[in-house]
């Protein structure tokens, strides 16, 4: 199985903590608190944003007053999170008959990370503690009452969660008896009684991986052995023993997505693979007799990797396919889905459009709609009637018209690698003016990339005047096996210059004053950044760090207990210290080691009990820039992790940096 997702990246298994996690006034604070700038730095840096503004940071990045819309099973009942005075985020259920409205979870200090329906009568949420990701799954009635945590252990991560459907079991992997490995369990949502399924004892060679059925019988599993090699172990449903499938290297994809429930053949399978192509495809595959069917669907350009399947009342056929290319694709394959997506696409046009919930009977579909200049809104289509209604806009201040184009982009790297992006364009770009660029790597690195579509960043810089780049430099995912391995051990280096090359583009395009260029990011952005200020210094006017890494030999050091698996692949990643030459580069491209080659200003931001990028990475970088009398403004928050997810806490930041790019565009 692809495993390239596996580890520091969005798509990635929850990720514990590594840390402390201060919650209490009475616990030590992570990190170094000496550090952290007081409210009078931060306000200073927040005033500089100033200007006849039509949009606040408010409209951009206060919560919508209603989010997270879903119908019920039965299709009796909505639900929605909807925010109060206090910038809560509650869920409440409407009875769609009645018209009664119910507050069914309550968000009290901690935030509820996801919730959804387990049946008409039943949901869950998940939840962590000041964003330590230590996340548990919780369910309660939909009044409220019957509120059980379904994983009450201390310390666990929460990996995989399935609903079985159509019984009170859900089956979930953690890391209950060791931290270093998943072992997968029944719960019973109603009583909270757990049965463990399978047994992972092997630390050296864990199973990393379940393959569940639809009625949640284990037919299989991936070991990661010796932390290199993947073996799939299939069922044989006559004898019952688990027989070597697929031996692989871990960055070959083999990915089993779902049974085809569809056919009398139980050993057939929806698999997303790579083994025999650059791109990954989909197919349909004889698990029994290792052998493809035939090929669903391929992409030349993009990878493809993702299907939906109707439920039960249409016999599971497959409804479509999905990918991300230029922008977001969906290829219809069922009649029933054909007829939405003709009813859709006539009536949204080149807007995307996604369906995110459904009864089971498929009778009302909930679906967003989005554009790169338009946030969201829901609506409710009646498939029997085939018309559409307007359920929320989930961001009513912000005007289509105002906002800014995101342009796909196209360029060639230094070394003749096709380089895709993005960049968003405010409109006196479009008008001829010059105007200031902001680079925005992601993170990751591997296996992810920027898409297509509205990106609240983007859109309150442009509210600016400030276009944003977004490179999918080589390590990013969706292109291609080849294009992501030969940004393999190039992290700080040629990943930079396909960043630097993407600069380069936009200036030749004549939109971007070369003299204001700012450099931003998250995670790995947040290392690009402090790379790029060290890399190019001529380049940028200014940084910002967002939780990222510092110094990779201290990164590699604090690794959670279940990333260590993943050891000799990361190392195959970005370097391996264990060798001489590669921890020379390595040294070379920890941006605390190289201090004295930053000249411009940098903003550092950090949660305090983030799991994968400890806060020692951003204190290391601030007490070593002031240390040779570089002064760094330092935001810290204690109640946050890898990002911030609470309203205030997001506000501030973005505020603060719209004032330090302000402060230093204008110089």
């Amino acid at each position: 199985m692809n495993l390239n997702s596996k580890i520091f990246g969005i798509t990635q298994v929850v990720i514990s903590t590594i840390m402390m996690n201060a919650q209490s006034t009475n616990a030590k604070l992570p990190g170094d608190p000496a550090l952290v700038s007081n409210k009078a730095t931060i306000d200073k840096l927040i005033n500089y944003d100033k200007g006849n503004f039509k949009y606040k940071v408010e409209d951009y990045f206060a919560r919508p007053k209603a989010s997270q819309f879903k119908i019920s099973p039965d299709g009796q009942y909505l639900s929605y999170k909807e925010k109060d005075k206090d910038s809560k985020n509650h869920v409440y259920v409407k009875d769609l008959k009645s018209g009664k409205i119910t507050k069914a979870l309550v968000e009290k200090d901690d935030l509820i990370r996801s919730y959804g329906w387990l049946d008409k009568k039943r949901l869950f949420y998940t939840q962590d503690r000041g964003g330590n990701e230590n996340i548990h799954l919780y369910a309660a009635d939909i009044d409220g009452k019957n509120l059980k945590d379904l994983t009450p252990f201390d310390g666990i991560t929460l990996g995989m969660v399935r609903l079985v459907k159509d019984t009170p079991f859900v089956i979930v992997t953690m890391n209950k008896n060791n931290k270093q490995i998943f072992e997968p369990y029944k719960i019973n949502f109603n009583t909270g009684e757990t049965t463990q399924l399978y047994e992972n004892k092997d630390v050296n060679s864990p199973i990393d991986d379940y393959l569940f059925d639809k009625d949640g019988n284990l037919r299989g599993y991936s070991i990661l052995e010796n932390g290199l090699t993947t073996k799939l172990y299939y069922k044989d449903l006559a004898t019952g023993k688990f027989n070597l499938l697929k031996s692989t290297d871990w960055k070959d994809g083999f990915n089993v997505i779902s049974f085809n429930d569809n056919s009398k053949n139980k050993d057939e399978a929806y698999v997303v693979t790579n083994l025999d192509s650059d791109k990954s495809r989909i197919v349909l595959y004889d698990l029994k007799k290792n052998s493809i069917i035939k090929e669903i669907y391929s992409n030349p350009t993009f990878d493809v990797s993702s299907i939906s399947k109707a439920g039960k009342n249409r016999n599971y056929e497959l409804d479509y396919i999905s990918y991300n290319g230029i922008k977001n694709e969906t290829i219809p394959v069922s009649n029933f889905y054909k007829t939405i997506h003709d009813k859709l696409s006539s009536e949204f046009g080149d807007k995307q459009f996604s369906i995110v919930s459904s009864d089971d009977n498929n009778d009302k579909l909930l679906v967003v709609v989005d554009s790169d200049k338009l946030y969201g809104k829901y609506y409710e289509y009646d498939t029997k009637s085939k018309t559409t209604k307007l359920l929320f806009d989930l961001m009513p201040q912000l005007k289509e018209e105002d906002m800014a184009e995101m342009r796909p982009i196209e360029f060639k790297s230094r070394d003749g690698l096709r380089i895709h992006g993005y960049i968003t364009l405010p409109k006196a770009a479009l008008e001829g003016k010059k105007v200031p660029l902001i680079v925005n790597p992601h993170g990751g690195p591997q296996g992810i990339r920027d898409n297509w579509g509205f990106n609240p960043e983007t859109q309150l810089f442009a509210s600016r005047g400030y276009a944003t780049l977004q490179v999918n430099f080589r390590i990013s995912g969706g292109y291609g096996k080849k294009f992501q391995t030969s940004g393999y051990k190039q992290i700080g280096r040629k990943a930079m210059d396909d960043v630097e090359d993407g600069v380069k583009y936009a200036i030749e395009q004549g939109w971007i004053d070369k003299d204001k260029v700012a450099i931003y990011g998250g995670s790995h952005g947040g290392y690009a950044t402090l790379m790029g200020l060290i890399k190019t210094p001529d380049l940028y006017s200014c940084g910002v760090d967002y939780v990222g890494v510092s110094n990779i030999f201290t990164f590699f050091d604090s690794f959670p207990e279940y990333w260590k698996p993943y050891k000799e692949m990361v190392k195959q990643i970005w370097y391996d210290l264990d060798n001489p030459e590669e921890a020379k580069i390595a040294k070379e491209v920890s941006p605390v080691f190289q201090i004295d080659k930053i000249k411009k200003p940098l903003f550092v931001v950090q949660g305090a009990n983030d799991p994968r990028v400890n806060i020692n990475e951003s204190d290391q970088i601030v007490k070593a820039l002031r240390g040779k009398g570089f002064e760094v403004p330092y935001m810290v928050k204690y109640d946050e992790g890898h990002g911030f997810g609470k309203e205030p806490n997001r506000l501030e930041f973005y505020k603060s940096m719209l004032g330090f790019f302000a402060e230093n565009f204008n110089k």
